[in-house]
């Protein structure tokens, strides 16, 4: 069996895509191409409208099943080619799109989703979501990128200790710690004095001392879903007289100086606090990137919603709680055995690849006063309850071994792809190739 894969975004292009839209579903390909190469033999095209289609000819010529995965939204996902062709895709909203806007059918996900016949997602959540679209037999299956043995594997070797001893992490990259920069330059216009901090330049080796109880979020700071703000806010006023209390925000875009300007202000705005907020922007190798996650007590998660959340199945499968909402792909992971649960409220918003901006879907809204109050808890935890803390940390490795390990994705993709291999190679004869 031939498994072609696609990704708009791929190594030749990823730093300078890093932060555009669907740049993750690179990362997602590579999660899940070790296990599709245990299903068949894979091949990743630069250039579908080049070669699937060729790739599947000659397929059909020697009577061997072809699929191409276009890991990408279902607006960007071709439906002329011969060969069949399933859209992978993350969605956190309540509704897909269906309707059409610019001249493009494929922007009503329906057109697409009809022409493909099945999809995969990432979440309950978002196959839900399609059948109310498509109808409740529409074949869709919910695998999520497959992380935990990856990380599961790091997690063994990692301290779970809630309370993080000093450890020094390195970095090339930008490092800002609140403790040592100063936050004057970024107050309102008219109130600032000093010169505020450059951000060109090449890349700098850093290092990093944490200790105390760490918490840590990975996202993008243009990303409108993640909500830094009330992650941000909400910590400066529950740790406000907490000295060992620290927030480590590790931010993945390709140009940071507009983000890092606004949360520079965003720290003015929030102070006075005796807690510590250090922001990251920069390449992390394996290893560092595995001392981060040993340096960290909790995964922070305060967004509007999530397809997936590659950053929080992470550092879960490493053992580490999570702070997080229980909504969206969220809700087949986290739970109150291994997290303290936010709470949130649902708001009306646009798909966010609308330009008309119009309300036709839902987010869901954290709710402020609930993240301070599980900030609190969590701290408390891991002061007094290491009982607790080891009790979720063991529930955090659990629960996402069954919902993105490579055994059930493996599982999941060969029953999923087995009835279109199936119909193929009774409806095909074998063709000869131009």
């Amino acid at each position: 069996m031939l498994i072609i894969i696609h990704s708009e975004t791929n190594k030749s292009n990823i730093q300078q895509n890093l932060g555009r839209p669907e740049y993750s579903y690179y990362f997602v390909l590579k999660e899940f191409r070790p296990v599709l190469e245990r299903i068949g033999q894979v091949i990743e095209v630069s250039n579908p409208d080049e070669l699937v289609d060729r790739l599947y000819f000659d397929c059909l010529s020697r009577g061997e099943d072809c699929v191409f995965l276009s890991f990408s939204p279902p607006h960007r996902t071709p439906i002329h080619y011969a060969c069949p062709t399933i859209p992978v895709f993350a969605w956190e909203f309540s509704t897909i799109p269906t309707e059409s806007w610019q001249g493009e059918p494929r922007h009503d996900w329906r057109v697409v989703l009809e022409a493909c016949g099945r999809a995969i997602t990432h979440s309950s959540f978002t196959v839900d979501t399609v059948r109310n679209a498509m109808g409740a037999d529409y074949p869709i299956c919910a695998i999520p990128a497959p992380v935990w043995d990856r990380f599961a594997a790091r997690g063994e070797h990692l301290d779970r200790r809630p309370v993080i001893e000093p450890i020094t992490l390195t970095l090339r990259g930008l490092l800002i710690d609140s403790r040592t920069v100063d936050l004057r330059p970024y107050g309102p216009p008219g109130r600032c004095e000093g010169s505020p901090l450059s951000f060109a330049g090449p890349a700098q080796d850093c290092s990093l001392q944490l200790d105390g109880v760490v918490y840590c979020s990975v996202f993008n700071p243009y990303d409108g879903r993640k909500n830094w703000q009330d992650m941000l806010s909400a910590f400066c006023t529950t740790f406000r007289d907490t000295a060992d209390a620290t927030l480590v925000l590790k931010l993945t875009h390709h140009d940071i100086a507009e983000a890092l300007t606004d949360m520079l202000h965003h720290l003015y705005k929030n102070q006075s606090y005796q807690c510590r907020i250090v922001l990251i922007h920069g390449y992390l190798a394996d290893v560092d990137y595995e001392r981060l996650v040993q340096a960290t007590s909790y995964v922070v998660n305060s967004s509007f919603g999530e397809g997936q959340c590659l950053p929080l199945m992470e550092f879960m499968s490493c053992g580490k709680p999570a702070i997080a909402p229980l909504n969206t792909a969220m809700a087949d992971y986290v739970s109150a055995d291994n997290a303290f649960i936010v709470d949130f409220t649902e708001e009306l918003t646009a798909w966010p690849h609308d330009p008309r901006a119009a309300y036709r879907t839902m987010r869901y809204m954290t709710n402020w006063d609930s993240l301070c109050a599980a900030y609190r808890a969590s701290y408390d935890v891991a002061k007094t309850d290491q009982q607790r803390y080891a009790a979720m940390s063991a529930e955090a490795v659990r629960s996402l071994e069954r919902f993105c390990s490579q055994a059930s994705a493996e599982q999941r993709l060969q029953a999923f792809l087995e009835p279109l291999l199936q119909a193929a190679g009774s409806s095909s004869a074998p063709v000869a190739v131009a």
